[in-house]
């Protein structure tokens, strides 16, 4: 998302609950991750995800990487609104070829990035290059719907209150999220079998390990 548009629409919705539940589902998923450490926020974005898992584990710092930089001139406001510039820092990185601070981190994570990227397998080496050996890896995208009529009433049902812009976002993301079966045959061609998939709403899948 570069347009302006987009990324205030994006940044000014209310993606509380599934932002919210994210971060929970981190947690029930690792119950042993360390008080301390740094994790690398793949996709960014306006630092939603960043700031709430600061919030919740203040031994931690994040570096976040997003390749649009309104996103992150965004985040680094939504950052600093919270307090958060000590233990956050947001860089602009495109993937693949994108750098970040540190060559390998405590925890890699990544929210709704997935089905942006025209080739999927570009998550799951960006996955390999930055995580530690035996480190957590922790993923959520949406997943595609079964049927159009199943897919509409997703968009109506959690964007209807939504501008326009933010509406056509969320189906056009939908129309291009993957299924379960399908993330499950790019972590086997990328030699990532030991993560595991997990659906986790009506609209959300998880990916972890």
């Amino acid at each position: 998302m570069t347009d302006a548009a987009q990324v205030e629409a994006y940044a000014s919705a209310d993606f509380e609950r599934p932002h919210q539940r994210f971060i929970e589902l981190l947690y029930e998923r690792f119950p042993g991750l360390p008080r301390e450490g740094v994790a690398l926020d793949l996709g960014c974005g306006p630092g939603d995800i960043a700031c709430r898992f600061a919030s919740a584990s203040r031994g931690w710092c994040v570096h976040g990487l997003d390749g649009s930089l309104p996103m992150l001139e965004t985040g680094r406001r939504i950052v600093s609104a919270a307090a958060l510039d000590a233990r956050i820092c947001l860089y602009s990185s495109r993937l693949p070829d994108g750098d970040a601070p540190f060559e390998k981190y405590d925890l890699v994570y990544s929210n709704s990035v997935l089905h942006h990227l025209d080739d999927p397998a570009v998550l799951w080496r960006s996955v390999q290059r930055w995580s530690r050996p035996e480190g957590p890896v922790f993923v959520m995208d949406l997943r595609r719907p079964d049927t159009s009529l199943q897919l509409e009433q997703l968009v109506e049902e959690y964007s209807r209150a939504e501008p326009d812009v933010l509406r056509n976002d969320f189906r056009n993301s939908l129309h291009a999220a993957y299924r379960p079966e399908e993330v499950r045959s790019q972590l086997d061609r990328a030699g990532l079998q030991r993560l595991s998939v997990e659906v986790v709403s009506d609209r959300h899948l998880m990916v972890w390990g």
